[in-house]
């Protein structure tokens, strides 16, 4: 982060300290609970944010050596990125071309390319169409047609982005665009030298949206989480600024208050805050003090009450050792700890309450600036209701 953004952070929350406040919209949203609860909403944002979008998939760490892969679907659209042998990362529709069946699983690494596990087909790193065993019965068909479809993949700041349309145009997707000033911000940051130590996936019984939204206030701290992150941020005290689609926000830890140089929280900046970005349209990277947090929210097939939520973590060191193993994998456990047994179990039940259609509104207040930029981005990109420009004063 720049040195001029954290002072401009450290002013506006030793205001709030001073003051007793948070962040503030300009005016209470409301949304309504379809949003949360509608069949059709969901096919509109799986046709469009999940298609259309970049999505953060992964760190460049987890892809650092030629014929590097790794594959996914939480998308709903098969994906399989490989890092080729000239250094560049390139992304393909995980589905041969003779008959569709995906021609890796997992990640790992395929020095010599990829082998359809049905009929034997093979490609090498580039997509391209190596070998077709029993070629005599397909002597009609032109080879350059039946590589791997390709799809756009951007990596930058140590992050990698795909979308995950093959008819879109491949044209180099300009990122810094997309994420507005906040590319600056993640230029200043080393995620490259970063490492993948583990990921997990959870299924909770909720909309995706309602998975990003327990991130995006602090207002519920001290009521949800009284003995888990209660103790150690404040309760409804956090900035807030909008980059485009994309969101900043950062809660403030209860030690915070107790420095009293700004010279020293300038430089220290991490250790007395964690900084929540939302990278539209479904990610909340989460920058800790000694550690990165990636959750990914996905669409669970056709029903909107059914979600899955992709957790990578991310150490600045590479972990070894036993004592650092134990000591990350508690770091990770109390995070899904929390997640599960506190926002996801309330979650679950605040998710039934939609479907029941006894609620019509729910409602953001002026305290939940996050909440309100995150939802008039989506109704934006979605072409839905009247789009407004939420104000943060």
């Amino acid at each position: 982060m720049q040195t001029k953004t954290r002072q401009n952070l450290i002013t506006q929350i030793r205001g709030y300290s001073a003051n007793g406040t948070t962040a503030m919209s300009d005016a209470v949203f409301t949304n309504p609970v379809t949003a949360y609860a509608s069949s059709e909403r969901l096919q509109l944002e799986k046709q469009t944010l999940f298609r259309d979008y970049p999505i953060l998939m992964a760190m460049s760490c987890q892809l650092t050596n030629a014929g590097d892969y790794l594959t996914e679907d939480f998308s709903g659209t098969p994906l399989l990125l490989v890092r080729q042998k000239n250094g560049d990362l390139s992304g393909f529709i995980n589905a041969c071309a003779h008959r569709g069946a995906p021609v890796a699983q997992g990640f790992g690494t395929r020095g010599s390319g990829f082998t359809c596990p049905y009929h034997a087909w093979s490609y090498e790193l580039d997509g391209r169409l190596r070998n077709i065993p029993g070629e005599e019965g397909f002597t009609c068909i032109n080879r350059d047609d039946y590589g791997l479809k390709p799809i756009p993949v951007i990596e930058k700041y140590g992050m990698v982005w795909a979308i995950p349309n093959p008819s879109i145009n491949l044209a180099p997707v300009d990122i810094d665009t997309y994420l507005g000033d906040l590319a600056a911000e993640y230029a200043s940051y080393e995620f490259a030298g970063y490492h993948h130590f583990a990921t997990q996936i959870l299924e909770p019984k909720i909309n995706w949206k309602m998975a990003v939204d327990g991130f995006l206030e602090s207002y519920h701290l001290s009521v949800l989480h009284p003995k888990t992150v209660s103790p150690l941020y404040f309760t409804n005290r956090s900035t807030a600024d909008g980059f485009n689609l994309n969101h900043r926000m950062v809660a403030v830890r209860k030690s915070f208050d107790k420095v009293e140089e700004d010279a020293e929280l300038e430089k220290d900046f991490l250790l007395h805050t964690n900084i929540l970005y939302t990278l539209f349209p479904n990610t909340m990277f989460v920058y800790q003090r000694d550690h990165l947090e990636i959750w990914r929210m996905f669409p669970d097939g056709d029903d909107p009450s059914r979600c899955k939520m992709v957790l990578s973590m991310y150490t600045p060191e590479a972990v070894t050792g036993d004592s650092a193993q134990r000591h990350w994998e508690n770091n990770l456990r109390l995070a899904l700890d929390t997640v599960e047994a506190e926002d996801l179990m309330l979650g679950e039940k605040i998710q039934r309450g939609y479907q029941s259609g006894a609620q019509e509104f729910v409602t953001y207040g002026r305290n939940e600036p996050a909440l309100a930029h995150f939802h008039a981005s989506l109704n934006k990109a979605l072409g839905v209701e009247d789009s407004i420009e939420v104000r943060i004063g």
